[in-house]
């Protein structure tokens, strides 16, 4: 039996096991309500209503804070001698090399398909609005984080949920928390290895596929598929193997450097159509408010934006707070600051850059897409790099490989935190997690498991109902640290010492004396 032949086995084999299961979860996570003629999934209200509720919480923390959150980065505020395992600046580029991929290439072209080029306006204000809820969620993550005997740092839902419930409500909260970290510990388990892992390896030996090409090409055999997939593995293996630290290091050149890249060729585009700027602006706030040819108007632009967003920065779900929580810091709130910054990088910079390029170069296959023809998102976006760089479908294939392999790369790090919540922190228990992550990898070029991909989306969407329920439980607990870390700004800038800290029990710290 050819390998072709046994993975097309294996493939179908499995999705006709899980098909029955993934479609129920799917019906049941994405439900939707008719809104004026358009379908609003349920969970993703559930996220933008999140996401209004801190801001208004918070008092427009993502705009008043916003310049603060910038100090922070840059190491304005540091501190000596704080626990944790990377810098404010490591810790972001990791969680954002989470969020940024190819949702932001391709996902954001079906977007101004579907909703029109008003659904990136709404894509915005949603990325704003989760800028509160990632506040909320890292603040609480490095609040509640565990610091191990070695100096190596867990944190995320499965240690917030419990230990904050517990603060909150007694033993009972306690209890429930636990109940709930072992969900949440399951859910992220399962998208690491599938949503996070094998289909972001899938998607990019697809397009390398493509402009290679294609299945005639030079890679586009099993053999080629094999090969792609142990690289992929060997690169991931070697940088789990150095823990948050290796990833951190690899993130914080790999982020910039492909954001960078994308940005500029974004930009090239832009400035070579810059008599059509202005009026490709006027378009998208005109859409938004006065769509034409979408479906439910402006609330239907408004749904696909939202949807967008949401899917995108993922704000919210609980993932984020697992890197965050490794930085260096005594304050629980700086880095919920600096994480705020993530939906802003992710949604309202990159997602806005890549909606502006196709409504400024208007592709034939966005015309196309627009008026029913079946055309893949990542095609629409490479048709307008191309109308400027004939030549851009090379540079963007590099851009969705390394979006793809720093995604692999930061879920294989949630995904170890959520396997060592469940199965413990032994060599032997860590080392058979990241065996198995690589060979996911692999599996990745080979296998497509679209089905239990479809599902794993659900499973971690499953997650954000836990996740914010217990961010509004949790909520007054967040502000106290804000106000903590707001003195210590204030006694810095004035020379002071540091007075207030938060200790890793969540108790806040004695107010020293200030000379």
């Amino acid at each position: 039996m050819s390998l072709d032949s046994m993975t097309q086995n294996i493939d179908e084999a499995v999705s006709g096991f899980f098909e029955p299961i993934a479609e129920w979860l799917g019906k049941v996570v994405f439900y939707e309500v008719s809104v004026f003629g358009t379908g609003l999934p349920l969970i993703v209200a559930w996220l933008v209503v999140a996401g209004l509720v801190f801001t208004g919480w918070f008092g427009f923390i993502q705009i008043r804070r916003f310049r603060l959150a910038v100090d922070v980065v840059r190491g304005r505020f540091d501190e000596k001698g704080a626990p944790g395992e990377v810098n404010h600046f490591q810790a972001l580029t990791a969680a954002v090399s989470g969020t940024v991929g190819l949702g932001n290439i391709a996902g954001v072209a079906v977007a101004v398909t579907i909703g029109g080029p008003g659904a990136t306006f709404w894509m915005i204000l949603c990325g704003l609005l989760g800028m509160a809820t990632k506040f909320v969620e890292v603040t609480l993550g490095v609040k509640y984080r565990e610091v191990h005997a070695d100096g190596t740092v867990s944190g995320g839902p499965m240690h917030y949920l419990p230990k904050g419930l517990a603060e909150r409500f007694g033993t009972r909260g306690g209890q429930f928390g636990k109940f709930l970290a072992v969900l949440a510990s399951a859910m992220i388990l399962f998208f690491g290895l599938f949503g996070g892992n094998l289909f972001q390896v899938n998607q990019s030996y697809a397009q390398l596929v493509s402009v290679t090409g294609g299945e005639d090409g030079a890679v586009g055999s099993s053999a080629g598929a094999l090969l792609f997939g142990l690289l992929v593995a060997a690169i991931v293996g070697v940088v789990l193997l150095g823990g948050i630290r290796s990833i951190a290091s690899v993130t914080s050149r790999l982020v910039p450097a492909m954001a960078g890249l994308y940005i500029l060729a974004c930009l090239t585009v832009l400035i070579v159509n810059v008599s059509q700027l202005p009026a490709a602006v006027g378009t998208i706030i005109e859409g938004a408010f006065h769509p034409e040819g979408v479906a439910g108007g402006i609330l239907g632009a408004l749904i696909v934006g939202f949807k967008r967003a949401a899917f995108s920065n993922e704000a919210g779900l609980g993932s984020a707070p697992i890197a965050h929580s490794a930085v260096k810091t005594k304050h629980p709130a700086s880095e919920g600051l600096v994480a705020l910054l993530e939906p802003f990088i992710d949604t309202v910079i990159v997602c806005t850059m890549t909606a502006l390029t196709i409504v400024v170069a208007d592709p034939t296959s966005w015309s196309e897409a627009r008026s029913g023809e079946d055309i893949g998102g990542v095609t629409i976006t490479s048709d307008a790099f191309a109308t400027v760089m004939p030549w851009f479908p090379h540079i963007l294939t590099v851009a969705v490989m390394l979006f793809a392999v720093s995604t692999v790369l930061t879920w294989g790090y949630y995904g170890l935190k959520a396997w060592t919540y469940l199965f413990g922190r032994s060599r032997t228990s860590e080392t058979t997690y990241k065996i198995l992550y690589t060979v996911f990898a692999v599996a990745g070029s080979l296998l497509t498991l679209q089905t239990l991909i479809d599902m794993a989306d659900a499973v971690l969407f499953t997650l954000a109902v836990i996740n914010i329920i217990g961010l509004y439980l949790l909520a007054p607990l967040v502000k106290r640290e804000l106000t903590s870390f707001l003195e210590y700004v204030r006694r810095h800038k004035t020379g002071g010492t540091d007075s207030v800290g938060s200790t890793d029990d969540g108790q806040e710290m004695a107010p020293a004396n200030v000379g």
